[in-house]
């Protein structure tokens, strides 16, 4: 009994700890047979990987028209706060 109940804390615990799923965002789709309702699939980093992909079975590649470049780190135009003592 104590040996599941360990089990199941230690389940209960990983399952816990794993951070929330994100969507991929990568700016290149491979369109495989798209005039007849075919497939797409947007998991591409470079173009020349997608080429890569559809260069043997046939399709196209194009800009990944959901795609959201990642935000750069914040740069503020004010410039940054000094701890002064006055005396």
């Amino acid at each position: 009994m104590r040996l599941s109940l360990f089990i199941l804390g230690v389940f209960v615990a990983v399952a816990c700890a794993e951070g929330p799923a994100e969507a991929q965002n990568y700016p290149w789709c491979a369109y495989y047979n798209f005039q007849h309702g075919g497939a797409t699939n947007c998991g591409w980093v470079t173009f020349e990987q997608c080429l890569a992909t559809v260069r043997g079975i046939g399709g196209s590649c194009g800009p990944n028209p959901m795609y959201q470049p990642s935000r750069g780190p914040y740069l503020s135009t004010r410039p940054p706060k000094r701890d002064r003592y006055r005396y």
